[in-house]
C-alpha cells in the first residue's frame, strides 16, 4: 500500500481490534488484507504511530496504541454517532474531538455539526473523510459527545 495515511489507519485498526505480538505476526495480518509493507517500513510505522508492547497476562506481549490513539468505545459513549453509519470513529486529543468518516460524508457532517451545536462547537474542518471539531471555551468532552449523539440521532 504506497499510501502511507491508509497504511497507518489500517494498521491502527488491527492492533485496536487483534492481539498482535510480534512484526511477522502483524506483517501477515497486513499481507492478508493485501497492503504489501516491508518490515523496515513497518517498523518505522508502528514507530510514527508510538507503538509499545505490553506483557500480557499469560508471559506473551501485545502491541498497543498510546492512549490519545485509540477511539472512545462504541458501545457506551459514541453508540448514536456511530450507528449513523457515515461515522466511523471519534478521538479526542485534549479538547479538540476529530470524526473520522466514510470518504466524501466529511463536510456534510461539519454543516450538520455548524448549524446544530452553534452553542457548544466554535466550529469544524472538514476533510474528505475527516472533521476536526473545535469545542467553545469551557465545553467538556462529555457535553460534545452528547451534541453528536443528538445532532446524528435527528437523521434516524
Amino acid at each position: 500500500m504506497k499510501n502511507k495515511r491508509n497504511r497507518l489507519q489500517v494498521i491502527s485498526e488491527i492492533l485496536r481490534t487483534t492481539v498482535v505480538g510480534s512484526q511477522e505476526e502483524l506483517l501477515k495480518i497486513l499481507n492478508d488484507k493485501h497492503c504489501e509493507v516491508t518490515q523496515a517500513t513497518l517498523s518505522r510505522d508502528l514507530k510514527l504511530l508510538k507503538v509499545a508492547k505490553t506483557p500480557l497476562s499469560n508471559g506473551d506481549y501485545k502491541y498497543i496504541l498510546p492512549s490519545y490513539n485509540k477511539p472512545i468505545p462504541v458501545e457506551t459513549t459514541a453508540n448514536t454517532l456511530i450507528s449513523h453509519g457515515a461515522v466511523m470513529s471519534l478521538e479526542f486529543s485534549g479538547q479538540l474531538a476529530v470524526v473520522k468518516t466514510k470518504p466524501g460524508y466529511a463536510s456534510a457532517i461539519a454543516w450538520d455539526i455548524d448549524n446544530k451545536a452553534s452553542e457548544q462547537v466554535l466550529g469544524t474542518i472538514a476533510g474528505d473523510d475527516t472533521v476536526l471539531v473545535i469545542p467553545r471555551e469551557g465545553v467538556s468532552r462529555n457535553e460534545i459527545l452528547e451534541m453528536m449523539n443528538l445532532t446524528f440521532s435527528e437523521k434516524n
